[in-house]
């Protein structure tokens, strides 16, 4: 086992700092929320809509090589 003859230990602590303050959220305006709403929707329509026209393409090309 090993034992430390340093006198400077233990370590002194470092001199303790107020923490910065957390910046307020940004607020969106109507124009903005709107337009994220939008992008949502467009987001949630090809969340199911993708996978159907993917399954189509898929299908049409094993049809056309089959």
């Amino acid at each position: 086992m090993f034992l430390r003859f340093d006198p400077d230990w233990p370590p002194i602590d470092p001199p303790r700092r107020e923490p910065t303050p957390k910046p307020r959220p940004v607020q969106l305006d109507a124009q903005q929320q709107k337009r994220l709403m939008q992008a949502i929707g467009l987001n949630v329509l090809l969340l199911f809509v993708a996978p159907i026209g993917g399954a189509t393409v898929i299908g049409g090309l094993i049809a056309w090589l089959g």
